[in-house]
C-alpha cells in the first residue's frame, strides 16, 4: 500500500477510481470543511475515515506538509505496451504521447505530468526499469495529473515501433538537430521524445526516431532541462492543434 498526502492528491485519486483505499486520516484540530468534497466521495465509495492524532500523520507523512489528510491506498495503476496501444486505438483524436527518458528528480517528473495533462498529453511513457521514484514525491507537485493521466511503462523500444507502425510519429528532441519544432507537423499521431540533461535520448530511442528536432534558444545557455523542454514542446503541439486558447 501505500500512502496520499494532502486534500489535493486524495481527492484526484477518489475522482479517478484507480486506486483501492484503505482507509483515509484526518488530524483532529483540522478545518474538515475544507475536506467537504473528500468526505461525501469517501462515503459514496465505502472508505472508511479515522480522526487521529495530527502525530500520527506526521510520522506517516514526508514531514508536515500533509495539511491534516492522509490515504492509505494500493498503487496507481500504470499501462504496459498493450494497455498503451488499447489506450492510443480509442481516441477520437490524434495521439499525443510524451516519452520521457533519464529523469531523475521525483518532483520534477510531477511538474511535467501536470504540464502534459494541461496541455492536452494523452499519456507519458517512462521505461520500465528507469522508474524508482517516490510517489508522494510525484503526486504533490503534479497537483491531480498523477492520477488522471495515463502513465505507461514500457519494457524497451517495442511498443514505440507499434504505434509508428499505426501512424504515429517519433520526434526526438536533441539540442544539436537540424530541424526546429516549428518546422514539423505536430498536429498528427505524435510521440515527443526528451531525455534528462545527464544522457540525453538512449541510443534505441534514437535509433527509431522519425525525425530529431530543437527547440531554439538564444544566450549562453547549451540545453534546458527535461521539465522545462517538455513544457515548451507540448505548447507548440497544442497550439498546431488548433488549441491556443482556453
Amino acid at each position: 500500500m501505500e500512502h496520499l498526502e494532502g486534500r489535493q492528491s486524495v481527492l484526484a485519486a477518489l475522482k479517478a477510481g484507480q486506486r483501492r483505499f484503505q482507509e483515509i486520516l484526518i488530524g483532529h484540530g483540522s478545518h474538515e470543511e475544507k475536506f467537504e468534497e473528500v468526505l461525501e466521495l469517501a462515503a459514496q465509495r465505502g472508505v472508511t475515515v479515522r480522526r487521529v492524532d495530527r502525530r500520527q500523520l506526521d510520522s506517516m507523512a514526508h514531514g508536515t506538509t500533509h495539511g491534516g489528510m492522509v490515504a492509505v491506498c494500493s498503487p496507481k495503476q500504470r499501462l504496459d505496451g498493450v494497455g498503451l496501444l488499447e489506450l492510443v486505438n480509442s481516441l477520437a483524436e490524434p495521439p499525443l504521447l510524451l516519452l520521457l527518458e533519464g529523469v531523475d528528480d521525483a518532483r520534477n517528473l510531477g511538474f511535467t505530468l501536470r504540464t502534459a495533462e494541461a496541455m492536452g498529453a494523452h499519456a507519458v511513457l517512462i521505461k520500465k526499469h528507469l522508474w524508482d521514484f517516490d510517489a508522494v514525491e510525484v503526486a504533490r507537485p503534479a497537483s491531480g495529473a498523477y492520477e488522471r493521466l495515463p502513465l505507461a511503462q514500457i519494457e524497451d523500444v517495442a511498443p514505440l515501433e507499434q504505434l509508428r507502425r499505426q501512424g504515429l510519429a517519433l520526434y526526438g528532441c536533441i539540442a544539436a538537430a537540424k530541424r526546429t519544432m516549428y518546422e514539423v507537423d505536430l498536429i498528427g499521431g505524435a510521440i515527443l521524445a526528451i531525455g534528462g540533461e545527464k544522457r540525453g535520448l538512449s541510443g534505441a530511442v534514437r535509433d527509431i526516431c522519425d525525425q530529431f528536432i530543437t527547440i531554439p534558444t538564444v544566450g549562453g545557455a547549451a540545453s534546458l532541462s527535461l521539465s522545462h523542454a517538455a513544457a515548451i514542446l507540448m505548447a507548440e503541439a497544442r497550439r498546431q492543434r488548433g488549441k491556443g486558447e482556453g
